[in-house]
């Protein structure tokens, strides 16, 4: 089972007890909570968004995607989705597309949808297709409380 370095770092570096998921390759996130036999709605997904002023995360249900006219509301200023490039440069450490929620572990900034607060259990990308993060909803809240915190998902 692989996990990216910095974000085995920054978890073991918080102290919170999480355990990794191995499953058959998946593509893509609602393709992974399949074949991880998890649900979709608790499987928490990175979408790195591009702005003037830098990168951002932003953390979405697997099933959701990011309403990015919602999320420009919240931020109150104009982004995109980043190009792959920049997905590859600030996710060095992970494979393309398999990136993980935690922002403060890649110093981004993070805003992550308030339907992932308080959940029992959240699975996560670990950095490749075939190897998810499992936690309890209360350490995954823990580990996201730097986050900002907004509605801007929509059901796929």
């Amino acid at each position: 089972m692989t996990i990216a370095a910095r974000l085995k770092h920054h978890l073991e570096a918080q102290g919170l007890p999480f355990s990794m998921v191995r499953h058959p390759y998946a593509a893509t996130a609602a393709e992974c909570a399949e074949a991880a036999h998890v649900p979709g709605d608790h499987l928490a997904k990175s979408v790195l968004i591009h702005m003037e002023e830098g990168p951002m995360l932003a953390v979405v249900p697997s099933n959701h995607h990011v309403d990015l006219t919602s999320l420009q509301s919240i931020l109150s200023r104009r982004i995109g989705l980043a190009p792959e490039t920049e997905v590859e440069e600030v996710f060095d450490d992970c494979d393309l597309g398999a990136a993980p929620p935690v922002g403060s572990a890649y110093d981004v900034p993070t805003i992550i949808d308030d339907s992932l607060t308080g959940l029992d259990k959240v699975w996560f990308e670990a950095g490749d297709h075939k190897t998810l993060v499992e936690m309890k909803g209360k350490d995954f809240d823990k580990l996201m409380k730097d986050a900002k915190h907004g509605s801007f998902c929509t059901l796929h």
